[in-house]
């Protein structure tokens, strides 16, 4: 299965019916395709959409429907539209109920950096920070490592999103939380052992007695 896959699918079985789920670009849009069709679940776009849907067939799309990062994105029946003020709004006031976000390193702790990618221009972290510090619940989602190399890092050495720790990281490898501020493996890939999870983290992790594997 592809890895994208993996995360998305996993990340999915976090929502619950009546969440108010804040979907950032990357991964984390795939999350959607694999909610099941008995849960009611409102996505939110922050530049100002809640009920947002499918990606437009061709010739479909409508310039003031995107998503965060720019995207044709559609309305379904019943979606409400409001300007930035009170999308922030409703992230700040603790509103958002989940929000999945991409991620470049999250630490031992649960810190996680995901805006400034070195030697590339980017204009700003965009509502990362205000998500990741007002949602009730932060997942990251994504991939375990970058050209061989760790993503759960013992310390982030790139600038920090929040000062706020995430609750969940989801990766093509493992499921990651962080009871009591440590990094604990919580499941594993099908096919992926333990000792391959160890052997591509930097971080320390915490191994329970039962690490089971993802059911996907």
């Amino acid at each position: 299965m592809d890895p994208q896959i993996v995360i998305a699918r996993r990340v999915a079985q976090e929502l619950k019916s009546g969440n108010l789920v804040n979907l950032g670009i990357g991964i984390p849009t795939l999350v959607a395709n694999y909610v099941p069709s008995e849960l009611k679940v409102f996505f939110q776009s922050e530049n100002g959409l809640i009920g947002t849907g499918p990606i437009p067939e061709q010739g479909m799309a409508h310039p003031t429907l995107t998503d965060a990062g720019g995207r044709p994105i559609s309305a379904l029946p019943g979606a409400s539209t409001f300007d930035s003020a009170i999308s922030f709004g409703l992230i700040r006031g603790g509103h958002v109920d989940v929000t999945v976000l991409g991620g470049l390193q999250v630490d031992a702790h649960g810190h996680l950096a995901n805006w400034m990618i070195p030697g590339k221009m980017v204009p700003g972290m965009g509502g990362a920070m205000d998500l990741v510090s007002g949602a009730k619940r932060v997942i990251v989602a994504m991939q375990h490592a970058a050209k061989g190399k760790s993503k759960i890092v013992a310390k982030c050495s790139l600038p920090l999103t929040s000062a706020r720790p995430v609750n969940l990281v989801v990766t093509d490898l493992a499921v990651i939380g962080f009871p009591e501020g440590k990094a604990t493996l919580l499941e594993t890939a099908p096919g992926v052992s333990v000792g391959e999870v160890l052997a591509l983290t930097e971080a320390e992790l915490a191994i329970p007695d039962n690490v089971p594997e993802m059911r996907l």
